[in-house]
């Protein structure tokens, strides 16, 4: 951004006296100079989504005073201009807003509209359901798109793992079960398959996978209610899955979709599938030698996003890591260093009820302990489940049990993924 230099011309004795018309003009002049620099800084129109842009955190960068320059308006411009940040922005937006930020709303791929109330009141995205996708589903899901609120994008997210969890193989191919690319497959051969599957996500207007799965689980069977991986993982050892899991992240990347690498901190060996009832996973100890590393791998290969489990850790707390501050907030935020967006697995599993929550209070659980995006499943009402879970939100935030700075650091890694820069 470019600011106009103001240079101070004023002598020691005072100038020879200018004629009235003169006089006025340069007094016009000045004003005009001295407005607009008072107007520089944050832009106060409609916010537009910057492909470019790394999100919360980032400033218009005034360019540098002349050395020469005098102006003491030259230390407020500066102050202005790189105040303007997503966080400053999103600190004006209404507590409901930015609840609705955290929200994806799940909707059938075949009827996507259904979705349309949610995404035209801010929800930060949808989660498409389905096994076959409608052949006009771009154009259905631009339709969509175009309701979002400031036009700042829309996360659109399916499970598109491969082998039976496949949403929508009839218009991107099929990919095999992860245990077969693991076994069969080289790194560079799981990238490229990926990536030809991502490409036609993209062009679908499906922006975001949750996948790939880099639980360690060797156990030969297909995933089940007592086993959430088998198939699901790319092998039982934990090498394999480092590799594989960051060329399955990579082929999205490169075909244009965001990964959600899942389920933190590993789900291979656990004792049940969450989905169904309470589960434990293997005890801390193990997971940070077994589990751990392929989610260390992904962060320093780049990961954008991570899905939390919704299992309990023994070592970390008696509540699902979804919901645990010690996994998220310690673990995963400050002892690996993740900065991206973190997800919730689906809050409609009966583990979470089994916790004693309600997915409301859940949502609310969720964010103070540091994820971004709360999902749930299609089922019921979804508009009034929407609706209950953001009225949750921000009644926690008005009754001082979420603080609004967590909240506005959540709507922020939900834009930072998509690239959006509010003060572009």
């Amino acid at each position: 951004m470019n600011h106009p230099s103001y240079r101070d011309r004023r002598r020691a004795t005072a100038p020879p006296r200018l004629p009235g018309r003169a006089r006025n003009a340069r007094r016009l002049s000045a004003a005009a100079a001295v407005a607009a620099m008072l107007l520089v800084g944050c832009d106060t129109g409609t916010p537009k989504a910057s492909p470019h842009s790394s999100g919360p955190g980032v400033s218009l960068a005034p360019s540098a005073t002349p050395s020469h320059s005098r102006s003491t308006f030259a230390p407020a411009l500066t102050t202005a201009a790189t105040a303007c940040t997503n966080s400053s922005k999103l600190a004006g937006w209404s507590n409901r807003r930015l609840a609705m930020l955290t929200i994806a709303v799940p909707v059938s791929e075949t009827s996507v509209s259904d979705a349309t109330s949610e995404v035209s009141a801010g929800a930060g995205g949808v989660l498409l359901f389905g096994s076959k996708a409608p052949s006009d589903l771009g154009s259905r899901l631009t339709t969509l798109k175009s309701h979002v609120p400031g036009h700042l994008g829309l996360l659109v997210m399916t499970d598109e793992e491969g082998g039976g969890i496949q949403r929508m193989a009839n218009l991107v191919g099929s990919l095999p079960w992860p245990a077969y690319m693991g076994a069969h497959w080289t790194p560079a051969q799981i990238q490229q398959n990926v990536t030809k599957v991502a490409k036609k996500m993209a062009a679908a207007q499906v922006n975001m996978d949750l996948a790939p799965v880099v639980d360690v689980d060797g156990r030969n069977v297909a995933p089940s209610h007592t086993n959430p991986d088998g198939w699901r993982s790319f092998s039982g050892n934990t090498s394999v899955v480092s590799k594989a899991g960051v060329a399955y992240m990579n082929g999205l990347r490169a075909g244009g979709v965001i990964p959600v690498v899942k389920h933190f901190p590993g789900l291979g060996g656990s004792t049940y599938n969450s989905d169904f009832g309470p589960a434990r996973t293997l005890p801390w100890s193990t997971l940070q030698k077994v589990g751990i590393p392929p989610f260390t791998a992904a962060i320093k290969a780049g990961a954008p996003a991570i899905m939390v489990s919704n299992n309990i850790v023994p070592g970390l707390g008696t509540n699902p890591a979804s919901l645990s501050p010690t996994a998220i907030s310690s673990e995963l935020r400050g002892k690996m260093g993740f900065k991206g967006l973190v997800v919730t697995d689906s809050l409609s599993a009966k583990a979470i009820s089994a916790a004693g929550f309600s997915v409301p209070a859940a949502a609310v659980q969720a964010l103070r302990s540091g994820a971004d995006m709360v999902l749930f499943d299609l089922g019921g009402n979804v508009s009034s489940q929407t609706s209950s879970i953001a009225t949750a939100i921000t009644n926690a935030v008005t009754g001082g049990h979420l603080s609004r700075s967590r909240l506005i650091d959540a709507a922020g890694h939900v834009l930072a993924v998509r690239h959006v820069n509010l003060c572009s």
